[in-house]
């Protein structure tokens, strides 16, 4: 089955060099599951609040302190791209305040008996989760790159109690983010397969 496809480019701001990926996501896809397929790809954990703005709107998890974001679930992408909407912002843990840049570089068909979403491209590994935001980060990198900084070995250990292993800025587990997106690919995939099978039934 073809189904028609936009092309994301998500850029974490603030980042030099920057970080950024590139996935497929059916246009059908809810918002909630663009904040999904975003923490697959980039590398995040979901533990924190996070929220959508396009436009002059607001997305993400409804709840009675915030009466003016609506219900992230309830929202496709493609509502979105009918009202000429080509970016969205994206923030992900309001203390740290990771913001991201999503484009949508293109709307186009599918390939044919293809999962979406997609993993396509990326470069440079996603910040530790609870490093500070951008500030913070800038200290970590700078920390763990330098043996004489104060805070070397105590970030050192941080980061390996939290992750395991040694922080590499500049590379990706291509093959992990694959996976990671897949899955919820393969999850998409089943729903639409019980679905028609409960019409057909």
């Amino acid at each position: 089955m073809t189904e028609t496809i936009a092309r994301l480019r998500i850029s974490l701001s603030d980042t030099d060099p920057e970080i950024w990926r590139v996935v497929d996501v059916p246009v059908e896809a809810s918002l909630k599951m663009v904040h999904d397929i975003i923490q697959a790809a980039m590398g995040w954990q979901d533990y924190h609040l996070w929220e959508f703005e396009a436009g002059e709107r607001r997305y993400g998890l409804p709840d009675r302190e915030w009466p003016d974001v609506t219900a992230a679930k309830n929202t496709k992408l493609m509502t979105l791209i009918d009202r000429g909407l080509r970016q969205l912002d994206y923030t992900y843990d309001m203390g740290d305040n990771w913001h991201h840049t999503i484009v949508i570089e293109a709307v186009e068909p599918g390939q044919p008996d293809t999962k979406y979403p997609r993993y396509i491209d990326g470069a440079r590994r996603c910040p530790p989760e609870d490093s500070g935001g951008t500030p913070g980060f800038e200290n970590f990198l700078d920390a763990i790159a330098d043996p004489k900084h104060d805070d070397h070995a105590e970030l050192i250990e941080w980061y390996a109690g939290c992750y395991g292993g040694t922080y590499h800025p500049e590379t990706i587990d291509e093959l992990v983010t694959k996976r990671r997106v897949a899955a919820i690919a393969n999850r998409r995939a089943a729903g639409q397969a019980a679905y028609a099978k409960r019409l057909n039934s």
